[in-house]
């Protein structure tokens, strides 16, 4: 069941990129919002197609309960959260019935939410916040996982909506396609029908168990410190429960990259979640950027370029000494990854790319020891050994 899961949410993940172009950062966005169980926002000029790649979540989990609504500055609460029960009220009961309304369903889309009504509001933060919802005062248990709010743009600061941004722990800006070609393409795409593929209910439940299940590394909470300082220095302060709610952000991103396991660089994800005003996004952006440096990342590219200094000093001197000094640099080096991967055995599939090239340029230079022909043909080679290291 497991690797059954993680194939379609990549075969859902490409086909929502093929479908909407230039929207990756959403997608993987909206996909992390459902197994996190945390809320999204997306800001944007209409037509950017944020209501149709939200609309697509009534499509691709079959058997949940969608509800979508347009808000206004006119809508009503039974609009929102269902009319008032006629026969509790002869009772004197203030009751509503929720039945197709947001209080029984499991994911929400909700387009201009910033135009919601002081009448709407009170109700709307706590369900979005506590999964609770007051009918007749008691609070009732809600089934929501997501809610996915929409706008065309931010709310002015007199509006006071601050509590309502904040209950949307990933943010998105989005932008009119950029490119010609995907423009082009998105115009064709109007009249083709696309197969969008699905997952059920179950399966959903059992990606965010296994996304609950990723595990944090020290050095992922230690960056989260030093970012956390970083922009408490730029007198940005962000809550402790949004730092906390960002962890389960960090877990379904390694998740739908198909890690058990959080990186360093799973972090840049968090340029959606920090910031608390809009004239803070590029601070946070830079912050978080820099703080989002994977050590062995860094330390796999310093071998690599150790490795290509080496493997090319040769050309220039083909002294038998230099070849006997370039094989020993080489053999230390592939000490130096075996090394590495005892000490990050999560990792083994990253360091062994370097460790295979490596280990091929050593064989290479043994040959040209050995083999005093083989520096004529070297040149020749050199652009054949796929020496570059990719991470």
């Amino acid at each position: 069941m497991m690797y059954t899961a993680h194939q379609k949410l990549e075969e859902i993940r490409q086909a929502l990129n093929s479908k909407f172009l230039e929207r990756e950062n959403e997608v993987e966005g909206i996909l992390v919002a459902l197994l996190s169980r945390q809320h999204m926002l997306m800001i944007g000029p209409a037509g950017t197609a944020k209501s149709a790649l939200s609309s697509e979540l009534s499509k691709i989990i079959e058997g949940t309960t969608y509800f979508q609504w347009l808000l206004t500055k006119f809508s009503t609460p039974e609009e929102v959260f269902g009319p008032l029960s006629l026969k509790d009220l002869e009772q004197g009961v203030y009751k509503r019935i929720t039945k197709t309304k947001m209080p029984e369903a499991n994911i929400v889309f909700l387009d201009e939410i910033f135009k919601a009504n002081s009448a709407i509001l009170n109700s709307l933060l706590t369900l979005i916040n506590e999964r609770l919802f007051y009918n007749d005062g008691s609070p009732a248990k809600v089934p929501l996982i997501s809610v996915i709010g929409t706008s065309n743009e931010y709310p002015e600061e007199e509006e006071g909506l601050d509590a309502l941004v904040d209950r949307f722990l990933l943010r998105y800006e989005i932008n009119p396609i950029v490119d010609e070609k995907n423009f082009i393409s998105m115009l064709k795409a109007e009249e083709q029908i696309m197969h969008m593929p699905c997952m059920t209910m179950e399966e959903l439940m059992h990606l965010q168990f296994l996304t609950d299940k990723v595990v944090i590394p020290d050095e992922v909470y230690k960056a989260l410190s030093k970012i956390r300082v970083g922009l408490r220095d730029e007198g940005i302060h962000p809550s402790d429960r949004r730092f906390k709610q960002s962890l389960s952000v960090l877990q379904a991103k390694a998740l739908i990259n198909q890690r058990q396991i959080v990186q360093i660089d799973d972090m840049k994800i968090l340029e959606n979640v920090l910031w608390e005003k809009v004239e803070q996004k590029e601070v946070v952006s830079y912050i978080i950027r820099n703080n989002a440096h994977d050590a062995l990342t860094q330390t796999l590219y310093s071998l690599q370029n150790e490795a290509d200094e080496v493997f090319y000093s040769i050309l220039h001197d083909q002294s038998p000494e230099a070849g006997i000094e370039a094989t020993q640099k080489m053999k230390d080096l592939v000490a130096d990854l075996n090394k590495l991967k005892s000490h990050y055995s999560s990792r083994e599939a990253d360091i062994d790319v370097l460790l295979n090239k490596v280990t091929l340029m050593q064989h290479e230079i043994l040959n040209r020891i050995l083999e005093p022909s083989y520096l004529d043909n070297l040149e020749e080679k050199r652009w054949s050994t796929s020496i570059f290291f990719k991470m």
